[in-house]
């Protein structure tokens, strides 16, 4: 037997499931959306067995990009963990079936505490359907286990449903890479985007005058190979920046590029950033801008180049 083969059948069995699901996507999404943004508490996800599990995942993702979400096991639900609900705070009630007794006995204590019900079913004529105030579908047609009994395809299909739901409340709040190293200061990405712009700059500056000749600037651009170099006067202060599109638009504008110099068509205005400010604070800036190179700037002097590399290769 090929277990490869069968590998790949299943893998293809549960995207073909997942397309359906796609498919069948709507206006109840959105609602979801919504709801959830809108909520002034937080988000409970609540499920048991395979689909607690599920659920749990949900939920931490939901807590690591802006949405403040916590998992609470059915079961454990009904033994006091209730009382981790305030009025305001939306639920999230997982069940495949729609009809798991764990979760239909927390229905209406959930209501009279006074939190709107999102219901992740499989079943859109359950029990769990008819109560909750919107309800995502997450039905397949098979399970991947032979036998149509473990949760397979199905806790696949809720677990790409609880991802959409996170990414789209995620890109919601304008949830950004400074607020995720928040949230992680202990792993690799937090670590790095927490780290000041002065500890991964480079001192090894391109630096040109405002006489710089074409050919000289030419030469200093490439010899640093940041794709840009600074314009400083006498006294060190700079006073413009030039960028490889800056040359290939003098190469266009110019009839005699060979008389030009820095000052002719340097970028006066420029984007910068002081060394005590934040990686994140670059990358921002970068991603406002649509560059990838910042020069370094401490009361007016050039202390160094951070570049998007720099932010993102550093280990």
């Amino acid at each position: 037997m090929s277990y490869t083969r069968r590998a790949k059948e299943i893998v293809e069995q549960q995207i073909g499931e997942l397309k359906k699901m796609q498919q069948a996507l709507g206006e109840e999404f959105d609602r979801a959306v919504e709801m959830i943004y809108a909520c002034k508490g937080k988000t409970v996800v609540m499920g048991i067995g395979k689909t607690g599990t599920i659920g749990h995942k949900i939920a931490s993702s939901m807590a690591s990009t802006g949405t403040t979400a916590i998992f609470i096991n059915a079961a454990e639900a009904m033994h006091g963990d209730l009382g981790m609900l305030n009025t305001g705070d939306v639920v999230v009630l997982i069940s495949n079936s729609g009809s798991s007794q764990e979760i239909l006995n927390v229905i209406a204590p959930v209501k009279r505490i006074g939190c709107p019900i999102i219901g992740i079913t499989g079943n859109t004529a359950s029990p769990l359907a008819r109560e909750a105030a919107v309800v995502l579908n997450v039905h397949v047609d098979e399970e991947a286990c032979p036998l149509g009994l473990a949760p397979t395809t199905s806790t696949t299909a809720t677990l790409v449903m609880g991802d959409a739901l996170t990414i789209c409340l995620m890109e919601k709040r304008n949830f950004k890479a400074e607020n995720y190293a928040l949230y992680h200061p202990g792993g690799a990405l937090g670590r790095k985007l927490l780290v000041r712009v002065r500890d991964k700059m480079t001192t090894d500056i391109p630096r040109v005058t405002e006489t710089t000749t074409f050919k000289d600037l030419i030469y200093e651009v490439s010899n640093k190979r940041l794709g840009m170099t600074v314009v400083v006067d006498a006294g060190g202060a700079a006073t413009g920046i030039i960028t490889d599109g800056d040359i290939r638009r003098a190469v266009q504008g110019f009839d005699d590029i060979k008389s030009l110099t820095a000052g002719d068509f340097m970028t006066r205005n420029f984007k910068s950033i002081a060394p005590h400010q934040l990686l994140t604070e670059a990358l921002d800036l970068m991603d406002a801008s649509n560059i990838t190179t910042l020069p370094v700037i401490d009361e007016g002097r050039v202390e160094g180049i951070i570049s998007i590399h720099h932010i993102i290769d550093f280990k």
